[in-house]
């Protein structure tokens, strides 16, 4: 098991702390439905018949998932309580949610059609990113889509008082850079008030 200080802090009270920010209402779930909508359309639906969010929390982007998309929808999240209100609110059962981060992926090589993160990588300590993206890379199997938030250079925030728990880049170029071999596809801006996510950039990318 790998563990860092920003990944022992999502398992507990901080992790704990954001579900209560975060949680289910219904404008938000159709927000975040036109999300996943336009996005998939980016793809070839019929090569998508598995999607993988790494990092998924309370599953919002699941939940919106399977109004949108066919595809055996799997989540990975480090914090119990995320995990538990999934099963609680029968989203996914307990074989489509699993215990895990970024950094250890319980799924065989290239298993899963589209692997994506949406506002995880932000929170993964630059020294450990390339690991984090390995992971993902090694279980997609057609698709990686990062929901990041977006900066030209890379800047550390100061987030919910601590200095090492948010971290702005261009997280597509840097899929690039790890990875040469990648395939932009599309990519896009989320603006918070019409989608319920962060201000972000979303890429989509091609193995």
């Amino acid at each position: 098991m790998v563990e860092t200080a920003q990944l022992s802090r999502w398992r507990g009270d901080f992790g704990n702390a954001y579900i209560e920010r975060n949680e289910v209402t219904p404008e938000n779930h159709q927000k975040r439905q036109n999300v996943w909508q336009d996005i998939l359309k980016k793809t070839s639906s019929s090569e998508v018949k598995s999607i993988l969010e790494v990092g998924s929390n309370i599953g919002l982007n699941i939940r919106a998932l399977k109004e949108v998309s066919k595809a055996e929808l799997y989540a990975v999240e480090p914090n119990p309580k995320a995990r538990q209100r999934i099963l609680d609110d029968n989203v996914l059962d307990q074989h489509h949610v699993l215990d895990g981060s970024a950094f250890v992926l319980p799924f065989d090589d290239a298993s899963k059609d589209l692997v994506f993160t949406c506002g995880v990588l932000i929170h993964v300590h630059p020294d450990d990113l390339q690991k984090a993206c390995n992971e993902i890379y090694r279980v997609s199997k057609k698709y990686i889509l990062a929901i990041e938030i977006f900066s030209k250079k890379s800047e550390v925030i100061h987030y919910r008082g601590y200095d090492d728990m948010l971290f702005k880049r261009d997280y597509g170029l840097k899929w690039m850079e790890f990875y040469p071999n990648l395939k932009p596809i599309a990519q896009g801006f989320l603006w918070q008030p019409t989608t319920s996510i962060d201000d972000s950039v979303w890429w989509l990318i091609e193995k």
